[in-house]
């Protein structure tokens, strides 16, 4: 099976906790490789802009305040099926439906606090990790 990349953020509920470590953990111990990555405050044009998709939908305003409300990780990661994975290991969006051992039921405060974002395709993937990283800054 080929190598595939996927977009992942640490979101700001958990690195506010200093989470990011044991999140990159999970990920890795998953059998993902982290090939890029960077601690960054998402401004709210930013955030808009990411999110966009969602701007028609009643929780697109708090879902931009609480992404813009402390700093992220953003995250490129690479492995086999690893959009798949990726979304394994974070577990379902709602916490309290999360699989034990994955990272949102046991990091995330809340569904909107879940820790966590990762791509859903890969498609999607390649978008996201357009939108943060350029080329150069990938490094497999």
């Amino acid at each position: 099976m080929a190598l595939e990349r996927t977009f992942s953020i640490v979101k700001p509920d958990a690195t506010r906790r200093n989470l990011t470590g044991a999140v990159n953990a999970k990920l890795e111990a998953a059998g993902l490789r982290i090939i890029a990555q960077k601690r960054i405050q998402l401004t709210q044009a930013q955030a808009e802009a990411f999110y966009g998709v969602h701007a028609a939908r009643p929780f697109f305003n708090d879902l931009v305040s609480f992404m813009i409300s402390g700093p992220v990780v953003v995250q490129v990661l690479e492995g086999e099926n690893a959009v798949l994975k990726n979304r394994d290991v974070m577990g379902a969006t709602n916490p309290k439906d999360a699989a034990e051992g994955t990272i949102r039921k046991e990091f995330a405060e809340s569904i909107e606090a879940n820790s966590v974002h990762g791509s859903d395709s890969a498609e999607n993937a390649a978008n996201e990790i357009k939108f943060f990283f350029s080329d150069i800054e990938i490094v497999s």
